[in-house]
């Protein structure tokens, strides 16, 4: 096996977050911390129901092969 390079997300770090994941859910949170796998730790994170309700899960760690999409809800500057 190839070594794995670690995913850009230097620039995401300490802001929110929209996580699409593979089993048709989405979490909001802070992204405090990642590695190569693109796994994410998230801080102050909730999961977004179609009711517009928040289920409060607080810090989680998402593991890099579940994740769909990423959407920063913040501005990132470059």
């Amino acid at each position: 096996m190839g070594k794995t390079n670690a995913p850009e997300l230097k620039t995401y770090m300490d802001k929110k977050l929209l996580l699409k994941l593979n089993c048709d859910k989405s979490v909001v949170g802070v992204l405090r911390g990642y590695d190569a796998f693109m796994n994410v730790h998230l801080a102050d994170t909730f999961e977004v129901t179609d009711q517009d309700e928040h289920d409060e899960l607080g810090v989680v760690v998402v593991r890099g092969n579940s994740i769909v999409s990423m959407e920063a809800l913040e501005h990132i500057d470059t």
